[in-house]
């Protein structure tokens, strides 16, 4: 057997879901009615999003950062995982897309731990660090547009504390970002923010194939 990552076949996929997913009804019934839209693509896997909310368990967040809500499904699985009184301060520009999410928020009884900014996320992220929000998140999700990927990375850096963690979502593009023949601004941002992140002694990184690839990001401290 080889020690690389499996190539997971759709028997496979079903499978892991069947030992592993514990989608709650409103979870499912939220990615089944965004699978009706056109851009449905842009919602997270669901074994994604539970990992999502693993990771704000396991890092104790209490505050989170979320770039990019789409209906909402990533910023419901966050909010579950943070405390009663914890808060995703959750950006994007679509008021369409974000009153489908925040039917479920509430439905979910955890709206009251969301604070949607509706405006461009690099506007919502400098309006953080001017009010001195430095180093006040325990955890950001970056899922937005690409091109401004490596804006939001170095923002998020500055916004998330030392030890605290940041995960970016499709760093592997479906594959085109080891196409050379694929030259669009989305995949060229995307390659270019890899191989700075590689390189980077700012974080600690892993890049996981879970759905279109996640890198998780901790932000080292002074010591490290």
């Amino acid at each position: 057997m080889s020690n690389r990552t499996l190539n997971l076949t759709p028997p496979l996929y079903d499978y892991l879901l069947s030992v592993s997913l514990r989608e709650p009804a409103l979870l499912r019934r939220l990615r089944d009615e965004t699978a009706l839209d056109e851009m449905a693509r842009m919602q997270v896997a669901p074994e994604q999003g539970q990992f999502i909310a693993w990771l704000v368990e396991l890092t104790g967040a209490r505050q989170a950062l979320e770039i990019g809500v789409y209906t909402g499904y990533s910023t419901l699985c966050i909010a579950r995982g943070l405390p009663d009184e914890g808060c995703v301060v959750a950006c994007d520009v679509s008021e369409s897309w974000t009153r489908i999410a925040r039917r479920y928020w509430q439905a979910a009884g955890v709206d009251h731990k969301i604070d949607l900014h509706l405006a461009p996320a690099a506007e919502t992220l400098a309006a953080l660090l001017q009010r001195g929000d430095h180093d006040r998140f325990d955890f950001a999700f970056i899922d937005a547009d690409k091109e401004n990927y490596d804006l939001y990375y170095e923002r998020c850096l500055q916004l998330v504390r030392p030890g605290g963690l940041i995960a970016i979502d499709n760093v592997l593009w479906g594959g085109a970002v080891i196409d050379e023949t694929i030259q669009d601004a989305d995949t060229v941002a995307i390659r270019a923010l890899n191989s700075k992140l590689r390189d980077d002694e700012r974080v600690a990184i892993s890049l996981l194939p879970i759905a279109d690839g996640l890198t998780l990001l901790r932000k080292r401290g002074k010591d490290g």
